[in-house]
């Protein structure tokens, strides 16, 4: 089953007269249990792409479905309940409140979403045992080291179970063994069935992924293929 499709993707910024085409006719598709690796240089439009798909951004034209939805010409409100039902993000810098604990900064995607406390902290629990930081739920982000960060940064990304997890170079401040650690974990929730999608310039990164595409220019200039078999260690 395709999860995530997209039709001739662009994405044009203009300022004053001048309009720079940061992607020309992107077309994907992710299937349900992929996991992808989205590579390019610095300029290469992998910022855009994913602010799309993580329904950050909206095309300029062409079509994206997620998960059979429409979500081209969505408003921000609408692109907002996406995100927050749909999608679960990691990013490279954690994102988190640093005056919350972990157990609170993975309840935040479901107290946005309206959920009562004793379920959003049940589930919160539940998505930090799952990326094994049962013991600092009540630990603050300064208390945490870099990896472990990354972990409450996953937990939080779980704790809505979403359709997708993307991942924007997720491994970019961590060192050599958090790096391997949180790439261990991304294997174990691609092997359970989740989707990811990973934006890396990384190649020890992307080795990990199932399938790898490289970007250039705003179009990607090799067809999608397997990753080596390297993947799979």
């Amino acid at each position: 089953m395709t999860l995530l499709s997209m039709r001739g993707v662009r994405k044009t910024y203009s300022t004053g007269s001048v309009s720079v085409e940061a992607l020309r006719g992107i077309d994907m598709d992710v299937e349900l249990g992929d996991y992808l690796a989205i590579m390019g240089p610095s300029g290469s439009g992998k910022s855009t792409l994913m602010h799309i798909i993580g329904c950050l951004d909206v095309p300029t034209d062409g079509s994206y479905l997620l998960d059979d939805v429409d979500v081209s010409a969505m408003d921000e409100r609408q692109l907002a309940d996406v995100r927050n039902h749909k999608i679960g993000f990691v990013f490279q810098q954690f994102n988190l409140l640093p005056a919350l604990t972990a157990l609170r900064n993975v309840e935040l995607p479901l107290l946005y979403a309206g959920v009562k406390r004793t379920l959003r902290r049940e589930r919160a629990m539940s998505a930090l045992e799952r990326v094994g930081l049962a013991d600092r739920v009540e630990h603050r982000p300064g208390e945490l080291s870099g990896g472990q960060q990354q972990r409450v940064s996953m937990a939080r990304a779980l704790v809505t179970d979403p359709a997708l997890i993307l991942a924007d170079e997720p491994t970019g401040a961590l060192d050599s063994v958090s790096t391997n650690d949180i790439l261990n974990l991304f294997q174990e929730l691609n092997d359970a069935g989740r989707t990811i999608v990973v934006i890396t310039h990384e190649d020890e990164v992307s080795k990990r992924a199932k399938r790898v595409v490289h970007l250039y220019d705003g179009q990607f200039r090799e067809a999608m293929e397997p990753a080596l078999a390297g993947a799979m260690s």
